[in-house]
């Protein structure tokens, strides 16, 4: 029998960061690519919500959750954003703000033997706060989220192209920085 090298142990702390980091760029890459007419658009059969409302949601959402599990660990909690009035600039400016804060709870869970404590505020508690679950939960909640947007403009007759829509399946080029290259933490 020949001998197999034994691979490379797996920094799951940094995966997890580098594998949320990823997750924001998908988000943001979809908010910058949205056409203005898409943006202020009433969903199809309802007339409050709009495609703005529903991005909006994706960094309320994250600043709700980093509340209720990071606030009391002392991590920063961004303030929310009005969903009738923000702008894709404001809002990709927040969504930054936003996943620093997300990264700050999984950083919280790294050095909590891969958990986030629960905090006082958590009382739904339907959440598992392993990081695994954690970034389970969160990526599917914002590529849910992702698709009803990509579905609300080809209701409203904006099919978005395929650079869009295909983008956000480029996992490998988002999980790269600008210029191309991974970012090291």
């Amino acid at each position: 029998m020949s001998a197999r090298k034994k691979p490379a142990s797996l920094d799951l702390s940094a995966a997890i960061h580098e594998a949320w980091t990823t997750n924001d760029r998908v988000t943001g890459f979809l908010v910058a690519s949205l056409p203005e007419t898409v943006w202020r658009a009433p969903l199809p059969g309802e007339s409050r919500r709009t495609v703005r409302s529903i991005a909006a949601h994706l960094h309320n959402s994250r600043c709700h959750w980093i509340r209720t599990l990071g606030a009391e660990f002392g991590i920063a909690v961004p303030a929310s954003v009005d969903p009738a009035r923000v702008t894709r600039r404001q809002l990709s400016a927040a969504l930054n703000r936003s996943s620093r804060g997300m990264l700050g709870l999984i950083a919280l869970g790294a050095g909590n033997g891969g958990r986030i404590p629960a905090s006082s505020a958590y009382t739904w508690r339907n959440l598992p706060l392993d990081l695994g679950h954690f970034l389970a939960y969160f990526a599917a909640h914002e590529g849910h989220h992702r698709g009803q947007i990509v579905m609300a403009a080809r209701q409203l007759g904006h099919r978005l192209p395929v650079a869009v829509t295909g983008g956000l399946w480029q996992f490998t080029r988002l999980s790269k920085g600008p210029g191309g290259r991974r970012r090291r933490r």
